[in-house]
């Protein structure tokens, strides 16, 4: 090992341990910060990735915060913007928030709140999602949400009057989705896959894999070969549990599946992107505790806490 790799060695620990505090310090944030991205995009896949992005910016930018901040405050900021900057790339309108001095009206019960949240993305820009999100759903002050989306406080009450006023008028509104179609080669390489899990044939596994692999356990670990998964993840090879088929959200996944003493437990989501006939992309969520939860409930299925190395049950 080289002088530089050693340093970067060092430093890779040290950043781990950063990590690890910075996760205890938000740790009270987490979970409705997840719910917040995922209102916020109006998808739990698209929520998934700003959570991810977010965790990282706010973690490797909170050396530039000189004075102190409010951490919560600090993360909806931080996906807010992040949410926003990815719009304005895509070129969608992100809207602007004005004054006005139209009469407030406010929803009477949680039934419908429920239905607001399930269409604001069909209905409003992404600032004034946000504004909704976090002045009637997060309850931050109109004072804090004014900063973090870079209005006025007369703005925020102004925006929450106006979109309590369309909501009422668009009252069951219906949004159809429809699952996509799935090539047929990527089918056969997903149930090869699938087929060499449920019977722990590592070769089987990576004949479909290809020497490219970009392998990422989100926010926990990424290996960019073939080789490196061989060397590292699949060191000591597959893990026995029982791989499933599922659509969540829209989207086809594998489910990992472990048995216990309570019955078949999430262990793991996956999916995958293939493309001449090898895996060249793989997704694990083996370390997102909010995404499994959220996943479990909406199939009906109870998630694995505590497996290796986290201990989530005791958090």
């Amino acid at each position: 090992m080289t002088s530089i790799e050693k340093k970067a060695q060092m430093f890779n620990e040290k950043s781990r341990e950063l990590r690890e505090e910075f996760s205890q310090l938000i740790i009270d944030f987490r979970e409705d910060l997840w719910d917040y991205c995922r209102y916020l995009t109006g998808s739990p896949w698209d929520g998934e990735d700003v959570f991810q992005e977010t965790m990282l910016k706010a973690f490797g930018g909170f050396y530039q915060v000189w004075q102190p901040v409010n951490p919560k405050s600090y993360l909806y900021r931080v996906a807010t913007n992040t949410w926003i900057d990815h719009c304005r790339r895509e070129k969608k309108i992100v809207g602007t928030l004005e004054e006005s001095n139209e009469p407030s009206e406010e929803f009477s019960d949680s039934l419908e709140l429920e239905y607001a949240l399930e269409h604001l993305v069909y209905l409003f820009t992404p600032r004034q999602v946000a504004v909704f999100l976090m002045v009637q759903v997060f309850k931050f002050k109109a004072e804090e949400v004014a900063s973090i989306v870079k209005t006025t406080r007369g703005a925020i009450y102004a925006t929450i009057r106006r979109m309590e006023k369309k909501l009422w008028e668009k009252e069951g509104l219906i949004v159809e989705t429809n699952n996509p179609e799935i090539d047929e080669t990527q089918k056969e390489v997903i149930q090869s896959y699938i087929k060499a899990i449920n019977e722990g044939d590592l070769d089987a596994l990576f004949d479909i894999v290809s020497d490219h692999l970009h392998n990422e356990a989100s926010l926990g670990f990424q290996e960019f070969s073939k080789g490196d998964v061989q060397k590292g993840s699949m060191l000591h090879g597959l893990p026995g549990y029982r791989a499933q088929e599922h659509w969540l959200w829209g989207r086809k996944v594998i489910i990992i599946i472990a048995e216990s003493e309570n019955g078949p437990l999430i262990h793991d989501i996956q999916y995958q992107e293939v493309e001449n006939g090898k895996i060249v992309f793989h997704r694990s969520y083996y370390f997102r505790k909010e995404f499994i939860v959220a996943a479990a409930n909406e199939l009906g299925m109870k998630p694995q806490l505590h497996k290796f190395p986290v201990d989530w049950d005791k958090k």
